[in-house]
């Protein structure tokens, strides 16, 4: 591999040039060239991006990447009727199950947010989707140019919040934005960058 000078793109074996972070490690890789960025509607996947965004919270995002088989599992692939089904007794076993993140405030949040979910009177994506901000028409040249937050990231966290989500700041929504397309931050250079292609 070899880093384009300035640019924090990583050139690998196969030629391709990619984002710094999404270069080097195998299950990174993999995921930054078919799902980061990518337009998510799925609304069994985005409940579940939602709740893992919210699982990475102080944690880097590989340690919930190599983790999600298990979270797939214990959370019954996401169902949002079957995690809002979930009680103590389940929390008590997810809390001894050391294959995921065992934080008590996250797997309570993760169920809440599934009931939530089904008291929602729009269907998740269309209300995620609402907030995604115009198509950026120029790729970002450095990590640098990227932001933590945005006015939509802090409007779908105050949206979210007020009807009874959990473990979802600005930050985190953001996050999410990213995850799912509804941004496309891939550095201009990426062979991901939609706006460097278009360009």
């Amino acid at each position: 591999m070899s880093v384009i000078p300035h640019a924090e793109i990583i050139i690998g074996d196969d030629g391709l040039a990619r984002c710094g972070w999404g270069a080097a490690d195998p299950e990174y890789r993999r995921y930054h060239d078919e799902e980061w960025g990518t337009a998510q509607h799925d609304p069994v996947r985005l409940f579940e991006k939602v709740c893992l965004e919210g699982f990475q919270a102080g944690l880097s995002w590989i340690t919930i990447l190599r983790r999600r088989p298990a979270f797939r599992e214990v959370f019954h692939g996401f169902d949002v009727e079957r995690v809002a089904a979930m009680g103590a007794d389940d929390i008590e076993r997810l809390l001894g199950d050391e294959r995921i993140i065992r934080h008590r405030g996250k797997i309570e949040a993760t169920i809440q947010n599934a009931r939530s979910t089904l008291e929602l009177q729009i269907p998740i994506d269309e209300l995620l989707w609402s907030f995604a901000p115009p198509t950026r028409r120029t790729a970002p040249a450095s990590f640098a140019d990227v932001p933590a937050t945005t006015a939509e990231s802090t409007a779908m966290s105050k949206e979210l919040r007020r009807r009874g989500f959990r473990f979802v700041g600005p930050t985190t929504m953001y996050a999410l934005m990213q995850a799912a397309g509804m941004v496309d931050d891939h550095l201009a250079g990426c062979h991901r960058s939609a706006a460097s292609s278009a360009a």
